[in-house]
């Protein structure tokens, strides 16, 4: 079943979306892509006349309830974007009478999902090599399938629109959609887009093609290295990890950010990719600062070589013109992650050329493909979202679809 030759009238459709939008220190949204992204789904439910239900996850509150991951935040935001009342579940698992009493066209958004361990369906409090593990493990399948139950019990039909969680098997995900029969459960238009630009990068790969990885960590992003090693011509790494690196070949990193267990991971990666004939590029200097702050006194140094009581926030001059040349000439580009503390105005300047050299590739026919809530946050920021070929709602899940893997999310649609 497809959203456009479903008639939703008279029905209650409860949508899986990710609205786990940036806030600030103020409970501010800071970019709204991600409302954006599932007004047309949300919006083609009410305009046939049926009642929606939406339901989502805020951060990582881990199965109890935060006020700072309180989707009560953005329900104004929500209502603007809609332009109708949102009403308010203040429990996503008791909401079944606020559920029952939605008319036609009007509109529930149930709280955070993940207060519940349920929804993420690990055990809590226990280690993976604890003798009992195992057995909360199962426990809490069986805790996971109910909490499914329940949340499909408030609706007639499912529409999973979230394609940001669409790797995780989560119980409002992936298990929900065994409660609706197939003429009843089907992807939002926002998946769908999705799933297609993923088949557009690996069915016609043009080459060369690069990846540019982000972030702080190397820890989170080594898997999806490993599997780009097979696909790309030339891999990007910047961020954070850059002083990881930096320090695995014998650097000085003063007070980056470095995963000094994971030292060994990078040369390994390193070695990697001269084995496989991918063409590894990494900073070289860095714009180093005095504090973590966006006022903070500054300087350029080497990579290798930071002050004590310094610590890297940004791409230096050199690395910048460094990964413009390369993504310059690609015919495929993939960005996934920050080169620095992009938050701060005066730390943007490595994303920014970045950007702005993915925007030049593409204006010469390279397919671009942007995505992970940092890098969507980067080209809005610049006013670049409008000059890549797609952006994207995912982080994981555009990365682990990349790798080929089957995604539970799309998978218990489609029967896969």
């Amino acid at each position: 079943m497809t959203l456009d030759n479903y008639n939703f009238a008279g029905k209650k459709a409860i949508v899986r979306v990710d609205f786990n939008v940036p806030l600030d220190e103020n409970g501010k949204i800071t970019d709204d892509t991600r409302i954006r992204g599932a007004l047309p789904t949300l919006k083609k439910i009410l305009e046939d006349g049926g009642s929606l239900i939406i339901m989502s996850h805020m951060g990582k509150p881990k199965g109890k309830v935060n006020p700072k991951f309180s989707l009560a935040q953005i329900k104004d935001d929500v209502a603007k974007a809609l332009g109708r009342d949102v009403k308010f579940a203040e429990d996503c698992a008791n909401a079944a009478e606020a559920a029952a009493n939605l008319k036609p066209g009007e509109v529930l958004l149930l709280e955070n999902l993940r207060f519940y361990p349920e929804e993420e369906g690990k055990p809590v409090g226990i280690e993976k090599d604890d003798p009992a593990y195992e057995a909360a493990k199962k426990d809490m399948k069986a805790r996971q399938k109910e909490f499914a139950k329940k949340l499909a019990s408030y609706a007639d039909v499912y529409v999973n629109d979230a394609f940001g969680t669409a790797h995780r098997r989560h119980a409002s995900t992936a298990v929900i959609a065994d409660n609706f029969d197939a003429d009843n459960k089907m992807l939002g238009y926002l998946m769908e887009k999705e799933v297609k630009a993923v088949d557009n990068i690996l069915s016609d790969i043009k080459r060369p093609f690069t990846a540019i990885m982000g972030g702080s960590k190397v820890s989170t992003k080594i898997g999806i290295i490993e599997n780009l090693m097979d696909k790309v011509d030339n891999l990007i790494l910047c961020g954070g990890m850059t002083y990881t690196f930096a320090k695995a070949q014998g650097g000085k990193v003063g007070d980056s950010i470095c995963e000094n267990d994971k030292l060994g991971l990078a040369l390994d990666i390193i070695k990697k990719a001269k084995e496989k004939g991918v063409n590894l590029v990494l900073g070289t200097d860095c714009i180093a600062a005095d504090s973590f702050s966006n006022d903070a006194k500054t300087m350029v140094c080497s990579a290798m070589d930071i002050p004590d009581g310094w610590e890297g926030l940004d791409a230096g001059p050199e690395t910048r013109k460094a990964f413009q040349d390369v993504i310059r000439t690609a015919k495929t580009i993939l960005w996934n992650g920050p080169a620095g503390v992009f938050e701060f105005d005066n730390f943007t300047g490595g994303s920014r050329a970045i950007a702005e050299a993915i925007v030049e590739a593409t204006n010469n026919g390279a397919f671009s493909l942007v995505g992970g809530g940092d890098s969507v946050a980067c080209v809005n920021k610049f006013g670049l979202a409008d000059e890549v070929s797609y952006v994207s709602t995912g982080g994981g899940a555009l990365l682990e679809a990349i790798e080929g893997k089957v995604l539970p999310g799309v998978a218990a649609i489609k029967g896969e």
